[in-house]
């Protein structure tokens, strides 16, 4: 694969992390409460979704240590994807920015996505005459436009398009 020398960069990661925000207690992606009970968007550490047959791992929490060895074993499996699927030569900030939106979107999400089409083929015909709307149309959460996923996505076409890893 043509991008196998790429991993995500320290200021990927920082960024990532700062976007995510460390939660040591479990809470509801959506609402970003702390739960009790395991609910559909069960969510721990940087971003990492619990797995009903993992709430009573998580149920009382984690320490910062656990949270970033956990973030560093779900941060494997989408570093390989965009590996994967992009079958160009990437710049190492536009790999950032890729892996920060796979992380997001969910691995077969960004496979299948018009992103991904039309960074492997700038001429690619999808929905979107452009790969900034293609990338900004990720902007939705249970179906409604979320100005958090807006500023998001704002935030990874900065580091892909002009390397600026800056926070919103």
């Amino acid at each position: 694969m043509i991008n196998d020398h790429l991993t995500l960069s320290d200021a990927g990661r920082q960024l990532l992390c700062g976007i995510e925000i460390l939660r040591l207690k479990p809470y509801d992606d959506q609402t970003g409460k702390e739960i009790r009970e395991w609910c559909q968007g069960a969510t721990i550490g940087y971003g990492h979704l619990i797995r009903i047959d993992e709430w009573e791992r998580y149920r009382h929490g984690i320490d910062t240590d656990s949270a970033v060895a956990l973030f560093e074993a779900d941060l494997a499996p989408f570093v390989a994807s965009v590996r994967r699927n992009i079958r160009v030569p990437l710049q190492p900030q536009q790999f950032d920015a890729l892996v920060m939106l796979a992380y997001n979107i969910g691995r077969t999400n960004f496979a299948d996505s018009s992103v991904v089409k039309m960074v492997n083929d700038p001429r690619a015909v999808t929905k979107f005459p452009t790969l900034e709307k293609a990338w900004k149309a990720w902007n939705k959460s249970q179906g409604r436009i979320s100005n958090g996923l807006i500023n998001r996505r704002r935030c990874e076409l900065d580091v892909y398009q002009r390397g600026i890893y800056k926070r919103w």
